[in-house]
């Protein structure tokens, strides 16, 4: 034990790298060491239990010296690389430069939709991406039987859980929480099964609308779609508005967006159109006012769903909606200055 005690005391002096030290630790501490080897070689049936235990207590004290001594060396060696980088620093060397962050252009329109809302004194609500079968269709007047069900590719979970398909799914939570009358908006990311092409992805933002009180009329639907457009492109953009089905609302409609891309021309953005859908509306469903605890007899509102997704799109002239999603950094670096 002596003798490797000593070899192990040589070995460290002479070892200058980390890569040694290591080496040394298998040599004399790994499962073909020599100090792992010692028990096996001895031969445990001609000793007494009195020398067995004294072997056993110098094995040790052998094992514990030279896990600190190899911990040592390990610990000099760091310390010296470390004050060895501290004087290869160069003070008068200029400076590496950094990289700023930017937004993501959907967070860009989802800020400033945020803003235009709450300056229109509506509350922004959030909710869960993960909804469950009720909040997702039953509440907003899709039943099971309901042919609309067919026209959402939906991502089933387990326990009757969606990813949700649409923000239209925080209308009825929100009238339980807050009740009648309300205003708020319900920005997030929706998910549905469907074909990618440059104008759908299977993960989208939507930024839902519902306003609740007396006397909501399609009216009050029309100024606030009209404020909404001219605060956020800052100028005069051509929209038509169509009828369109959806059960939450009655009557609906389709406002749609002369493409701001190819200027109505037609290109893949638009499918050759001309136009694109931007926000589908109307006044809310009297079943989804019933569903949220309102008396429909005693309050209307409308609801709308802006699509942040085109809307960023449209606002930004990204021709392809695949590229807000394809995490390339070169994409959110030519927002940087926006803000």
């Amino acid at each position: 034990m002596q003798q490797i005690k000593e070899q192990l005391v040589e070995a460290l002096k002479s070892a200058t790298t980390a890569e040694q030290v290591e080496r040394i630790r298998v040599d004399f501490l790994g499962r073909k060491g020599s100090i792992t080897l010692l028990a096996k070689n001895v031969d445990f049936s001609k000793l007494t239990a009195e020398e067995k235990k004294g072997f056993g207590q110098k094995l040790n004290e052998l094992k514990g010296f030279a896990t600190d001594a190899i911990a040592a060396a390990s610990a000099a060696l760091a310390s010296t690389a470390t004050r060895k980088k501290s004087n290869d620093l160069d003070l008068t060397a200029p400076g590496k430069g950094r990289r700023l962050g930017a937004l993501h252009p959907i967070t860009l329109a989802q800020m400033e939709l945020e803003d235009v809302f709450q300056g229109m004194g509506f509350t922004v609500v959030y909710g869960p991406e993960v909804e469950s079968e009720y909040f997702c269709f039953e509440a907003v007047n899709i039943p099971h039987d309901h042919p609309a069900r067919d026209m959402q590719d939906t991502f089933w979970l387990k326990n009757q859980l969606v990813m949700r398909t649409h923000t239209s799914a925080q209308q009825v939570r929100a009238l339980k929480r807050f009740g009648a009358p309300f205003r708020g908006v319900f920005p997030g990311r929706c998910f549905r099964f469907e074909s990618i092409d440059p104008s759908h992805e299977n993960t989208f933002y939507q930024c839902e609308g519902l306003y609740v009180d007396k006397g909501v009329s399609v009216a009050n639907l029309i100024a606030v779609m009209r404020t909404i457009l001219s605060q956020t492109f800052k100028r005069d953009v051509k929209v038509r508005l169509r009828p369109g089905y959806f059960p939450f609302v009655e009557p609906g409609f389709e406002l749609d967006l002369n493409c701001l891309i190819c200027g109505g021309k037609g290109c893949a953005t638009c499918k050759n159109s001309g136009w694109i859908e931007l926000i589908p509306c109307g006044l809310v469903h009297p079943e989804v006012l019933r569903q949220g605890g309102i008396d429909p007899k005693e309050y209307s509102g409308f609801a709308f769903g802006v699509g942040l997704t085109r809307l960023a799109m449209m606002k930004y002239g990204i021709r392809d909606i695949r590229y807000l999603n394809c995490g390339d950094l070169r994409v959110n670096e030519q927002f940087s200055t926006i803000m």
